[in-house]
């Protein structure tokens, strides 16, 4: 079902191995993307994480209202950012979509 596939590192550039039982994990545990990060680097993300050092925060334009918004990951241009209070309203109507999709 799943196969080996090698990914690129978005840290080192490095390639990766993204193993078939790693695949089958990501997927019970319901992660829908692939990662993005190789095991060291994610392992340094990680420790930062733990250790508490300070979050690196980036401003983009909110997909919805087209304010400012500060959020703790490099936006892509591939899905919309939102500030804090577009973000509680879209996931507000996911929540309701998928309650009456259920």
């Amino acid at each position: 079902m799943y196969e080996d596939r090698t990914l690129t590192c978005r840290d080192c550039a490095e390639q990766f191995v993204f193993s078939a039982g790693e695949q089958a994990f990501f997927v019970s545990k319901g992660l829908q993307h692939d990662p993005q990060r190789c095991p060291s680097c994610r392992a340094a993300a990680k420790r930062a994480r733990a250790s508490g050092g300070p979050r690196e925060y980036h401003t983009a334009i909110c997909g919805e209202c087209g304010g400012q918004a500060t959020v703790p990951f490099a936006p892509r241009n591939d899905r919309p950012v939102y500030c804090s209070s577009c973000f509680d309203k879209v996931r507000a109507a996911s929540t309701t979509t998928e309650a009456v999709t259920v």
